[in-house]
């Protein structure tokens, strides 16, 4: 069906947003393009006519595409000027809009399916991911592709205790919180944010001020859709229509199979390993007993055998809803056994090691000189990254094998979050200049190790003597809701891997004692309610809590001190003038600096001189270097000098580097001076006094005022009698000097 090219606008925030479809992009299921401000993307939806055969998963790619030339960029590498891989950025965003999208497509698609959203203009004030989920929403919608749709998204800002609809990027430095909302009409979808320590009734208005602007623009969609939207594709069951001569007989044998006994005995468990045993030996008896029937086909058995994941599944939430029991025989809001270590490793700057039940990371702070921050050069952000966290989830940590090929993209966003979490306790860099850098390292995993590592993170900071202002836990929470009543549901902390695999959300909240400073929430079901989000909220901060009290337990302030492997960096403020000196010409100063004394040195444009010196390196030494190069004359201050000139009325002194100034013939001694070369010569190193600065910067000083010893000049030698004359008039002699007294 060809689409005519047409345009749908409305006000959100006091801002046209623009829905176009039918111009670019014809030959995909479903496009358009959404323009807010002079931010422009191109959201593409396409479906793959083949089925997936052998997973148990459903095949959804959602790709960010970064284009430099959006915002007027050409890539900084000298060597490579076209977009590469994804940025971490791109990588977040993308993650944003499918974990949005994901829960409305039916379950049983095993088709490929790929949303691309490229960013074709960027005027750097608004957000392109807001947009980029309205555009894939959109282009899903009008698309034949199933899609339970539409939703939309907003971000909320807070200033002034205000709140802000898509606040500009500098409104975002100003905000308390920023929290990107995805929802349909009446429920959210989604959440990801970062706040200042706010508070749980902050966060739930928030969600609750989002939703009227999210409703605007889906009716936006809907008119969209109203206009252009393409028939649905529709996808069959599990089996196909040419396998329902058995599908019942199969369906029975599975059922009769499975008793009541049967899946007890799967939950008889203390560990995950214990759990998967259990769940594979069921398997395996059932395909045997199943291969016993020669009516069955093998890829009918292979299907049959399918069906156990669903019954475990709904046997699980029968007992958390009927009997409030969990697998692990845990209570809905209790947490698994708790272990903090820190100081692990030997010669790192600082180790936390964080263990909830079988979940376990280390995490490892290395700090360095500010020289050894990241550089950004995204078609969003340009500028550094003082701190930095990674997430490594390793094959082992789950007891499985893969090859090790760098960071996917779940470590990418696990990463970022933490990162998040940890930001509004960091100390100021003025205070703390470091580049910090922690690593999580997932040793073992069965839930909710994006949070155990924030744990880990805040241990290992602290450990390391970074003065953070609080520790920072985060907790996984849960949820079982009844498929036939909504209203029947229960809320779980701390979930684990198997209740996150086959529960209906996973929402991540990190904090301090005074509040929350990340969220990350997806969901398996079409959305949460508002009871379900406060109800979260407040059972997610006692367990917050309670995780805190055993981490202070552990190590309650930072260190006072660094690790002794650890770098000290040195800092002082100089005249921003006088930033050029330090470099000197093509760099020579400094780079004689940190040659000499082996130290890494930084300098702000402000002024501010960071020097960093490892257990090798002279800091003091190229401090006092520094300072000399850059000092500035005081009055009434001594220094040491050169004389450099020669005058009849008395000499120029270089006492500080490049600055010189003038010992008038009669501040040369506290006695009658002939000439200047009488006490000092060219070479000469000596000790002068500032005694004062003209208007044109000129330099007064003096010898006479300080204490330079004046038994080693040796007076010139006169011939002494008693008086005589000359044109200039009769001088008198006394002591061997020359006195004139005119007439």
């Amino acid at each position: 069906m060809t689409i005519t090219q047409k345009s749908f606008s409305s006000q959100i925030g006091g801002k046209k947003l623009i829905i176009e479809v039918g111009k670019f992009a014809g030959q995909t299921n479903g496009s358009c393009t959404v323009q807010y401000g002079d931010t422009v993307v191109l959201a593409t939806a396409c479906l793959s006519t083949s089925i997936r055969e052998g997973i148990d998963y459903f095949p959804l790619m959602v790709d960010f595409d970064e284009k430099l030339y959006a915002a007027g960029k050409i890539k900084g590498s000298r060597f490579i000027k076209r977009e590469g891989r994804p940025t971490d950025e791109a990588i977040l965003s993308g993650r944003i809009i499918d974990r949005s999208i994901r829960p409305l497509f039916p379950k049983n698609i095993k088709n490929d399916i790929q949303v691309v959203i490229s960013v074709l203009s960027f005027d750097n004030e608004n957000d392109a991911d807001v947009i980029s989920l309205v555009a894939a929403s959109c282009a899903l919608s009008i698309s034949d592709i199933p899609f339970d749709g539409p939703i939309a998204a907003v971000r909320i800002g807070q200033i002034n205790n205000e709140w802000v609809l898509n606040p500009s990027y500098d409104a975002r430095q100003k905000s308390e919180l920023d929290i990107f909302i995805a929802a349909n009409k009446e429920k959210v979808i989604m959440i990801e944010a970062e706040a200042n320590e706010v508070d749980e009734e902050t966060i739930f208005k928030a969600t609750k001020f989002a939703g009227k602007h999210i409703n605007n623009i889906i009716q936006l969609i809907e008119e969209v859709v109203s206009a252009h939207a393409k028939k649905k594709i529709s996808f069959t069951q599990i089996f196909t229509d040419g396998e329902t001569a058995n599908q019942e007989k199969i369906l029975m044998k599975v059922d009769s199979f499975m008793s009541s006994e049967r899946i007890t005995n799967i939950f008889n468990y203390s560990t995950k390993e214990e759990l998967k045993m259990n769940i594979e030996q069921i398997k395996e008896d059932l395909d045997a007993m199943l291969k016993k029937d020669n009516e069955i086909s093998k890829e009918e058995r292979k299907k049959g055998v399918a069906l156990i994941d669903e019954l475990i599944n709904n046997k699980m939430r029968k007992l958390i809803l009927e009997k409030n029991e969990r697998p692990d025989k845990r209570k809905l809001d209790e947490i698994r056994a708790l272990k903090a270590e820190i100081g692990v490793l030997p010669r790192t700057h600082g180790t936390g090691l964080f263990q909830r039940g079988e979940t376990q990371v280390l995490s490892v702070v290395t700090l360095g000189a500010p020289s050894d921050e990241q550089t950004l050069d995204t078609m969003e952000k340009s500028g550094k990254k003082r701190y930095m966290h990674h997430y490594n989830f390793p094959a082992f940590s789950v007891g499985e094998v893969a090859p090790m090929r760098g960071p996917g993209r779940r470590d990418i966003g696990h990463g970022a979050l933490a990162e998040k979490a940890l930001l509004p306790v960091l100390p100021e860099k003025e205070k703390f200049p470091y580049a910090i850098r922690v690593v999580s390292e997932v040793l073992s995993s069965n839930g909710s190790s994006s949070q155990a590592s924030v744990c880990g993170s805040s241990l290992s900071l602290m450990d390391a003597g970074v003065p953070i202002k609080h520790h920072v836990a985060g907790i996984a929470m849960g949820l079982v809701v009844d498929e036939n009543n909504e209203k029947n549901y229960k809320i779980l902390t701390d979930i684990q891997g198997f209740e996150d695999h086959f529960g209906d959300m996973d929402f991540k909240i990190a904090g301090t004692k005074n509040g929350i400073t990340a969220i990350q929430m997806d969901t398996k079901i079409k959305g949460l309610s508002d009871d379900i989000i406060k109800e979260t909220l407040a059972q997610a901060k006692k367990a917050r809590l309670r995780i805190l009290e055993v981490m202070s337990k552990t190590i309650a302030e930072p260190r006072k001190e660094l690790s002794p492997y650890a770098p000290r960096i040195t800092t002082l403020h100089i005249n921003p003038e006088k930033i050029r000196d330090v470099i000197g010409p093509s760099g020579k100063m400094i780079n004689k600096i940190i040659n000499e004394t082996n130290v890494a040195i930084d300098i702000e444009d402000d002024g501010l001189v960071m020097i960093t010196a490892g257990p090798d390196g002279d800091s003091e030494r190229a401090k006092k270097w520094i300072e000399l190069i850059t000092a500035e004359a005081e009055i009434g201050k001594t220094y040491n000098g050169t004389v450099t000139r020669m005058f009849d009325f008395g000499a120029m002194v270089e006492f500080l580097p490049k600055q010189e100034g003038l010992i008038h013939i009669s501040e040369m001694a506290p006695f009658r001076v002939n000439t200047p070369e009488d006490i000092v010569k060219i070479g000469d190193e000596i000790p002068v006094k500032v005694t004062g600065i003209d208007e044109q910067n000129r330099v007064n000083l003096s010898l006479k005022q300080t204490d330079f010893d004046y038994t080693k000049i040796t007076p010139p030698t006169i011939k002494p009698r008693e008086s005589f004359n000359n044109k200039a008039g009769r001088f008198n002699l006394k002591n061997g000097y020359a006195r004139k007294k005119r007439f």
